[in-house]
């Protein structure tokens, strides 16, 4: 089990609510570690892959009964992970307390996803009112997977520096590349950003304008961006969670949420967050070495990284270890 007890603690997403489907056991990994998922009823359950019989995934097996049933010696497991029935002795159940338990884990769910937590959780899940305003369009984006650590793809999120030339001629253009100074808080409940102001290409007008942008990282893989016009009332909400699936391999789940959908396209939209993204994951695979750097003499910065600088002094502040150099 990952010695990360930040990480640990913390809520991760594992998969679409909508793919942890009745009667089927899904596979996941989550911080180096083998998971099934699989529904008990209208319950979510997160259950370390291994049988303690002898070891066996649980991931061959298959739902009878409402029990999880091991695909090696057929003995079954019942929503709680206690062993049931053992096909070789039907008479005799095993105690609750003995070894004929299986690992379980917190699970909960909500804007569409399955949430994780290895350890205890400390924290509750952000709430994100746009997420339940029904006067927004929502758009659900991932999973998108990186070869690398789940903190670069973060960093890469909060970066509004990259995007005049990683994505010139999409969303911003690379003779608009000047960043303004903005503010940058730390709190109890996380990292905020505000008054930043950058220039964006309009898909309405094809033009250009500056538009005020805002960041909350709740937690530390966790992040909600807006953006707002300085002309017009359009917002856009973008709610951003990375899962650490190994040291070196991370997934991308994003909701994104607009207040203008009769101006712009579904399709548009959705095509230009794909292209958007496919530019992202390549910039940030790129990038060597794939960990994180904590100790921030292993870079060299400038004014505007501000935001980047104090997350990964956070990062290092809260213990995170998991994906970091």
């Amino acid at each position: 089990m990952v010695n990360d007890v930040t990480l640990k603690n913390d809520w991760h997403v594992v998969a679409k609510s909508e793919d942890v489907t009745p009667g089927k056991v899904l596979s996941v990994r989550l911080l180096g570690e083998d998971l099934v998922v699989w529904r008990s009823g209208d319950q979510v359950l997160a259950w370390e892959d291994r049988c303690p019989h002898r070891g066996a995934s649980f991931a061959q097996g298959w739902i009878k009964d409402d029990n999880l049933v091991c695909p090696y010696h057929g003995f079954a497991f019942n929503n709680s992970g206690n062993c049931v029935h053992v096909p070789a002795h039907p008479d005799w159940i095993p105690s609750t307390r003995s070894r004929a338990c299986v690992q379980t884990f917190h699970v909960q769910e909500r804007y569409g996803l399955v949430w994780v937590c290895l350890g205890t959780p400390q924290y509750e899940l952000p709430a994100i009112p746009e997420l339940d305003d029904p006067s927004y369009y929502k758009c659900f984006f991932g999973p998108i997977h990186y070869h690398s650590s789940a903190f670069r793809a973060i960093e890469n999120f909060l970066d509004f520096n990259h995007i005049p030339f990683v994505h010139d001629g999409r969303l911003g253009e690379s003779n608009h590349a000047t960043i303004d100074d903005y503010k940058v808080k730390v709190n109890s409940d996380g990292i905020h950003v505000t008054d930043l102001s950058v220039w964006q290409l309009n898909h309405e007008t094809g033009q250009g304008e500056y538009v005020s942008a805002s960041y909350d990282i709740f937690r530390p893989l966790t992040v909600c961006l807006r953006v707002r016009s300085k002309v017009v009332d359009e917002i856009m909400t973008m709610f951003f969670t990375v899962t650490p699936v190994e040291e070196e391999k991370s997934i991308v789940w994003r909701w994104s949420c607009i207040n203008y959908a009769d101006k712009v396209p579904e399709d548009v939209f959705r095509n230009l967050a794909h292209i958007v993204f496919d530019q992202d994951v390549a910039i940030v695979e790129s990038q060597r070495p794939r960990r994180i750097p904590l100790d921030l003499e292993a870079n060299f910065h400038v004014p505007s990284d501000r935001s980047s600088i104090t997350y990964r002094r956070w990062l290092k502040q809260q213990g995170v270890t998991f994906g970091t150099v």
